[in-house]
């Protein structure tokens, strides 16, 4: 009898320490409830970018419309929501042109939506006709801009800083092209507007302020 007592003692505490080993089991609903409830991370706002962030995204479409594009201006816009930081916007608008099919092509990027018209990435705006250079507006490669617009914008406020001062809040508007009378392509940099405004040319090949011939 006391032998038949030990053998049941001893395999009801094997059975016990089983039990005290084995892990608690999570079940498919519980897993689901706790993934639902970890909090998720909020996409990142999106920001205002350089001008080459912005035509590295138009160069894929360019290139596919024409393989001998070249660029024939760079322009900044404000968007609602985005502003403006430092020579990087929240849209820009390139003009391309192909001089074998004589076609002059505009594509923008924004970094978001923007009501109806304006969509998040590249839109193709269309095409028209392009009778080739003029003395004010050359089309040139972007190996000949290597100062971006964030570059140009620390030149341009270290000659502008003092009249920035004078005139808190005024917008800045930056438009890339290449004339006859600069020996570059230029970054053209506008505070207010061309009536009571302050502007300054800067090279985008070398970075320098210039002037008109």
């Amino acid at each position: 009898m006391r032998k038949l007592l030990a053998t049941a003692t001893a395999a009801m505490a094997v059975l016990l320490l089983a039990a005290c080993s084995e892990a608690p089991k999570t079940s498919a609903t519980e897993i689901k409830t706790k993934t639902e409830a970890a909090p998720k991370e909020p996409p990142s706002p999106a920001g205002p970018v350089p001008a080459k962030t912005a035509f590295y995204e138009m160069y894929k479409p360019a290139r596919a419309w024409a393989p001998d594009f070249a660029l024939l201006s760079m322009a900044s816009k404000e968007l609602p929501g985005i502003p403006s930081e430092g020579g990087k916007f929240g849209m820009w608008t390139g003009v391309f042109v192909s001089p074998s099919r004589g076609e002059a092509r505009t594509y923008t990027y924004s970094v978001v939506d923007s009501g109806a018209a304006i969509h998040k990435g590249v839109d193709d705006e269309g095409g028209q006709a392009w009778s080739g250079p003029t003395a004010a507006s050359r089309p040139f490669q972007s190996m000949e801009w290597s100062i971006d617009s964030d570059a140009a914008y620390q030149t341009a406020f270290a000659q502008a800083e003092s009249w920035v001062k004078k005139h808190p809040g005024k917008r800045v508007a930056f438009t890339l092209g290449n004339a006859s009378r600069f020996p570059t392509p230029v970054w053209y940099i506008q505070w207010g507007d061309k009536q009571s405004g302050y502007a300054i040319f800067v090279s985008a090949t070398t970075g320098t302020v210039v002037k008109a011939k």
